[in-house]
């Protein structure tokens, strides 16, 4: 997993409430089990025409927001089913860090054990976010739970675990390979006589 400290980036804002792991990947393109090429189908009912030409109306499509690494979103963002699919798809698209109101918890933790950061703020702080200019950079600043742009400066909160595993780029596998020494020790230690 790709460490997480800061990022500079622009935004597309999608504020929409209730957007649903349906919408955001449809379980018709579930079947693989790779992490990566899920992004050619984020929000595909609402990117793509019926003949799978992009929808010029879809803000993703949009050129001025080309490029955009950070979604403004509205309140419960990733609800639905567990599919951690949701996290590869906005992953792999390019977005590094989703800003809404409130998420699912299971969506929640599947981004942040996929690098993804999930910020919470408040309505009046994304609203603001929203209405910037489509090319005006944002700086997520995580170690000190930070959100720049021009002139204002809003602060979030996330637990302290997933704030260190996003900075040191740590997943569930690194922080066990961190003891992979003493697991092998305890390892030897229970190998029965007969195989010694």
């Amino acid at each position: 997993m790709e460490t997480f400290k800061k990022h500079r980036g622009q935004s597309v804002p999608l504020l929409n409430d209730n957007i649903d792991t349906d919408q955001i990947i449809p379980k018709g393109y579930l079947k693989r089990v790779e992490k990566t090429g899920f992004g050619e189908f984020l929000f595909d009912e609402w990117r793509y025409l019926t003949d799978r030409s992009l929808n010029p109306d879809f803000i993703l499509n949009r050129p001025e927001y080309a490029g955009a690494s950070i979604l403004i979103s509205g309140d419960n963002f990733g609800s639905g089913s567990s599919r951690e699919h949701a996290a590869w798809a906005l992953a792999d698209y390019g977005f590094k860090a989703v800003i809404a109101g409130s998420f699912s918890d299971i969506f929640y933790m599947n981004a942040t054990k996929n690098g993804l950061l999930p910020i919470r703020l408040p309505k009046k702080e994304r609203q603001y976010l929203a209405e910037l200019p489509s090319k005006t950079t944002i700086l997520i600043d995580l170690p000190n739970q930070l959100i720049k742009a021009k002139e204002k400066i809003f602060s979030f909160d996330i637990d302290a675990t997933w704030k260190k595993k996003l900075i040191y780029g740590l997943d569930d596998i690194a922080l066990t390979l961190k003891d992979e020494a003493k697991i092998t020790a305890f390892e030897k230690q229970r190998i029965p006589a007969y195989l010694k």
